[in-house]
């Protein structure tokens, strides 16, 4: 199947573009794989000239060109927690709609401005998209309306990775459905794919002239075995396949010339706030590549803190950023709190990259309607609060990360 550059859409901000390049795309421009780090060839000036007069040389005089340096690039990117649709979500929808389909774009409009300013805009969308809006479910096999793709466009979200323990609710036909209605939507995605070559060959984001590689695994598909006919969903189980094949998978993106590699990890134990002793132990195998720049880490229904390691930053869990999850379904006030995280990225010298901060703005689901709203020390105080505690966690020192109102 050929490749072919994914044609740029201009960001519903006043940010500008993005745009996104297939394995296609760019190997036909480098014929072979890009340098990582290439600055631009300085524009030559007259070159010295030899000519054949009878066996002598004559020297033609010079001019040397001025040299030029390319101006050091920089990007932003946010990240999200879960959007889980569970029943009382959809029939929020609905009631935004009128009951005539589904509206969840009320649900987005507090945090809109936040994630469109974002260079890169990253979602998590947790569950499998019905294609035609049939076989909708809530809990605890999910199939979400079509409508929260133009949703999570609205919202200001660029791409989104749909790799979780879900995504394999409605079997191989659920992960084709949900991909389509993405690219329907012009929603770039990376994770599950609906042949070998799409999972091999993510997308590469190119933001501010800089190319972003993209990958996504998850522990499990809650017991749901990998489809005979989809095998190659089986290589995104990270603990089948090993921290290697992982870093293996980070390098061919740089091969690809990725300048900046992002791993979304669906890993944790569920509901609780402290990250395993198996994450930490990933975060830090991961990051101690040259391959890896950054994770953010779903899965646990609650905000888990952040560590920087090797100068490097994880998030091990971003929460909730839109479910049905609270103490009315019998669990933790905590499941209602998550976040949107931004990072600044600067280069610090040609084709190196350093993460220089990492903000957070804290986030609250409201229930019933379910309209994902900022929480300040003055509204939403407690969840505010269960999320700063949560980012610091693991100690003074561990992470920097600062939070945004």
């Amino acid at each position: 199947m050929p490749e072919a550059q994914i044609t740029p859409r201009t960001r519903r901000t006043r940010w500008g573009w993005a745009t996104l390049l297939t394995a296609g795309a760019l190997l036909a421009g480098a014929c072979g794989g890009a340098e990582s780090a290439t600055p631009d060839p300085a524009p030559q000036g007259d070159a010295a000239a030899q000519a054949d007069d009878g066996g002598q040389d004559v020297d033609t005089p010079t001019t040397e060109a001025p040299t030029t340096t390319r101006p050091l690039r920089s990007f932003t990117v946010a990240a999200s927690g879960d959007l889980l649709l569970h029943t009382p979500v959809m029939a929020s929808g609905q009631q935004n709609a009128g009951g005539d389909g589904y509206d969840f774009n009320p649900m987005f409009d507090e945090v809109r401005d936040i994630i469109s300013r974002a260079d890169l805009a990253i979602c998590h969308q947790e569950t499998p998209i019905s294609y035609d809006n049939t076989e909708l479910t809530g809990y605890p096999i999910f199939n979400a309306p079509r409508d929260i793709a133009p949703a999570i466009v609205n919202a200001g979200f660029d791409a989104c990775e749909a790799t979780s323990n879900h995504s394999l609710d409605k079997g191989f036909d659920g992960v084709k459905a949900t991909l389509d209605v993405f690219d329907e939507n012009g929603i770039a995605h990376t994770g599950t794919g609906r042949s070998a070559e799409e999972v091999a060959n993510p997308p590469i984001y190119e933001v501010n002239g800089v190319r972003i590689g993209h990958l996504a695994f998850t522990y499990s598909y809650n017991g749901i075995p990998v489809p005979a006919d989809a095998p190659w969903l089986g290589e995104l189980l990270y603990p089948e396949i090993g921290v290697q094949a992982v870093l293996d998978r980070a390098h061919q993106l740089r091969e690809r010339g990725a300048e900046f590699v992002i791993i979304s990890m669906q890993w944790g134990n569920e509901y609780q706030q402290a990250p395993t002793e198996e994450q930490r132990q990933w975060a830090k195998d991961l990051l101690s590549s040259p391959d890896v720049d950054l994770i953010l880490g779903d899965h646990v229904h609650v905000i888990q803190p952040c560590e920087k390691i090797n100068g490097k930053y994880v998030h091990y869990g971003m929460g909730n950023f839109l479910s049905n999850q609270s103490p009315n379904a019998g669990l933790l006030a905590s499941t209602q709190d998550g976040a949107v995280v931004s990072y600044q990225i600067q280069e610090t010298s040609p084709g190196v990259f350093a993460t220089t901060s990492m903000t957070y703005a804290p986030t609250f689901v409201n229930i019933p309607g379910h309209d994902i709203q900022l929480a300040t020390p003055d509204r939403h105080p407690q969840s505010h609060e269960r999320t700063v505690e949560a980012m610091t966690a693991l100690g003074p020192g561990a992470c920097d990360a600062t939070p945004e109102y």
